[in-house]
């Protein structure tokens, strides 16, 4: 079967048989789909500087409410008449709106969920950092992060004197931590419908940042007590939110490094959240034995992020998460077989991967501490 395969690339590859399949009836419409699929990869970088020009300029709030002319449109963005309507003709072209009658422009299906989306907003903004990052993808392939601005922008990891975690103040982490803050109701939504914890009455979020996972959780089952640890700028920051919300009693964050120090005992939910898939597999064995060995017997513990090799999401995972860790400077993704062996590896039983309605943003694995010790 791979020689067929192998046979056949050839055979596309050749500019005659091109123009051939060009013009034959029965594989035209395949040439354009590929031509166009091709097109897109080229152009791809195009479109999200269109869309990161539609957030900037807030085109898509300032259409919330309805359709609007361009001479309406003139009066609310800072464009001038010819740059306005080319962003606008190229937003249609990509079907981030739709152009009306009368010279009207509105909101299209695509976009409409933009609308007040801070998670998605601020993932695009955040994006030009990492845009910049990918204009020599070949250093970054060999290893040369030296001027990457995400390994800027997640303090955390920058290998430099005084920064590791432990040594970060609450103002240098602040910009990650709201960004953080921000996107999580993306995944945070898919656990609170994958899993019920009427269960649980202590939990445990490991890498919770600000807290915004607690709050939603706190105010779904008024049950629960709250222990998150972080480093300690960020822990500094979560018990300032705790407290401005009103669950300084139910919850505590504690700051440390959790691959050196132990985690809070007395827990029998622990949660990992859109945290191993930044950090490499022996550092991921670390925080994993160090998760086992808090949670109570019989414990259960809640592992969600992007997935590489998601079924319908395939681009997500080794594509864009593949650079974007490398622009980072450390972490990869994985896939749900490769995380549920390192869980295995730790001691974990039982795991099993919930269901999820938008793998895109994370899928959740659910495994078990044993009650006794393993033989």
């Amino acid at each position: 079967m791979e020689s067929f395969f192998d046979w056949r690339n050839r055979l596309i590859a050749s500019p005659s048989f091109q123009r051939w399949a060009t013009r034959f009836p029965l594989t035209r419409w395949i040439v354009k789909k590929q031509a166009s699929e091709i097109f897109d990869l080229m152009a791809g970088f195009v479109y999200t500087q269109v869309l990161l020009a539609c957030t900037q300029v807030n085109l898509f709030d300032i259409l919330s409410k309805g359709a609007l002319s361009f001479d309406d449109l003139q009066k609310q963005v800072p464009l001038k008449p010819a740059g306005l309507r080319r962003l606008l003709d190229a937003a249609v072209a990509i079907k981030l709106l739709v152009k009306r009658s009368e010279d009207r422009y509105a909101l299209s299906m695509k976009s409409a969920p933009l609308v007040g989306n801070v998670a998605i907003l601020d993932m695009v903004k955040h994006h030009a950092d990492f845009y910049r990052d990918l204009s020599d993808p070949i250093a970054l392939l060999q290893g040369d992060t030296s001027s990457a601005s995400l390994n800027e922008y997640w303090p955390y990891i920058t290998p430099e004197q005084g920064a590791a975690p432990e040594n970060l103040s609450a103002e240098k982490v602040a910009d990650y931590s709201k960004l953080m803050a921000h996107t999580q109701s993306l995944v945070t939504d898919e656990i609170l419908d994958a899993y019920p914890m009427d269960k649980h009455q202590t939990v445990l979020d490991i890498g919770g940042g600000q807290g915004v996972f607690i709050k939603r959780l706190a105010a779904r089952y008024p049950h629960l007590a709250f222990k998150l640890f972080d480093i300690p700028g960020v822990a500094e920051l979560s018990n300032a939110h705790f407290a401005e919300i009103g669950l300084a009693t139910r919850g505590k964050a504690i700051g440390g490094n959790f691959f050196q120090d132990p985690l809070p005992k007395g827990c029998d939910l622990a949660t990992l959240v859109r945290v191993i898939f930044d950090h490499d597999d022996a550092r991921v064995k670390q925080l994993l034995a160090n998760v086992f060995d808090a949670l109570n017997p019989g414990g259960t513990l809640l592992l969600a992020e992007p997935m590489a090799e998601t079924k319908g999401f395939e681009a997500m995972g080794h594509a864009y998460f593949g650079f974007y860790l490398l622009a980072m400077g450390r972490g990869r993704p994985r896939t749900e077989a490769e995380i549920s062996g390192l869980l295995r590896q730790a001691g974990f039983t039982d795991i099993r991967l919930l269901n999820s309605f938008m793998p895109l943003n994370a899928q959740i694995l659910r495994c078990n501490k044993p009650s006794t010790p393993m033989a």
